[in-house]
């Protein structure tokens, strides 16, 4: 992956080390959205202008807010991330769906395989 990729991230009020995390895998957060507003469970989402990603924070985020912004991803035709806020979580759902760490070893040498 060349350059940075932009992420909309909803749930959690905070982030944590999240932002060093997604900055290892080149990806780069254009906004995050708690979801906890009571607005936030009747809206219809329109993702950001540019937005390559959604990452569902989902233990922090209702199941109408969810499904709102996982229908904004695939009308907009990108990919969704969803997992729970923790470092490690967030590491596995990211490599699964193949957004490995720049600096990742496995990252480095699965071209060379054959």
């Amino acid at each position: 992956m060349i350059g940075n990729m932009s992420a909309v991230v909803v749930g959690a009020d905070r982030l944590g080390n999240i932002p060093v995390l997604l900055k290892d895998h080149n990806i780069e957060i254009k906004q995050h959205i708690s979801g906890r507003d009571p607005s936030h469970q009747k809206k219809t989402y329109q993702l950001p202008t540019g937005t390559q990603m959604v990452i569902l924070l989902t233990d922090f985020l209702g199941h109408n807010v969810m499904k709102s912004f996982r229908s904004a991803a695939q009308k907009a035709g990108v990919p969704v991330v969803a997992c729970r806020r923790s470092l490690c979580s967030m590491e596995q759902a990211l490599t699964q769906s193949g957004f490995r760490c720049a600096d990742c070893p496995q990252r480095k040498t699965a071209g060379k395989r054959g």
